[in-house]
């Protein structure tokens, strides 16, 4: 799952979403000392990793990427999940998303100080400039994802990976709707932040 996934499953607290996005920039290795609440956080955003991975439906989105594509189609699954988690936003939580965008920056923002350099840069970012809003379209996805694409650090075919999403777009969207739910019935049931 992408950020806005991980913050949504995260608790309404600074170390939760922390240690929710921690585990996307090397983890506890990038910290000498970690506190429980960021740890327990940051199992929680490998549990995510490792149920989606794993997913049958996940396996079955990444079928809709052209093989050129396919070796990267999880990165795409990723952010399309948070485009989609937008589109649907109302029937998973009842506060509007700007409201819990807001939040969730602010929650970010007091602990930028403890983040790992990278980190900072791009929860600064993410912040600064409302990654959020641009997964609200497909163009903005497909955007999102070229810019990966672009710093990919080798030769590769990824650019593009929109129009794979824009041909498929309602079977994926279909997935997700059957995944998500699934992903926080999980989430739930392990409870790894309520240790």
């Amino acid at each position: 799952m992408n950020y806005l996934a991980h913050l949504y499953l995260a608790k309404p607290t600074a170390d939760s979403h922390f240690g929710n996005l921690l585990g996307d920039f090397g983890g506890q290795r990038q910290l000498t000392q970690i506190p429980a609440t960021v740890k327990n956080a940051l199992d929680n955003h490998y549990l995510v990793d490792k149920f989606t991975d794993s997913h049958s439906l996940v396996k079955e989105a990444k079928q809709y990427f052209s093989p050129h594509r396919k070796r990267f189609a999880g990165v795409a699954v990723d952010v399309l999940f948070d485009h989609f988690l937008i589109k649907h936003w109302h029937s998973f939580n009842h506060q509007p998303l700007t409201d819990f965008k807001q939040t969730s920056y602010g929650l970010l923002g007091k602990r930028i100080q403890v983040m790992p350099a990278r980190m900072q840069r791009v929860v600064t970012s993410i912040i600064e400039n409302d990654w959020f809003k641009e997964y609200e379209t497909i163009d903005g996805v497909g955007l999102a994802l070229d810019n990966i694409a672009a710093r990919i650090r080798f030769t590769n075919q990824f650019t593009g990976a929109v129009e794979d999403i824009a041909r498929y777009y309602t079977q994926l969207d279909a997935v997700f709707l059957a995944f998500f739910p699934e992903l926080i019935e999980h989430v739930n049931q392990r409870a790894l932040e309520e240790l």
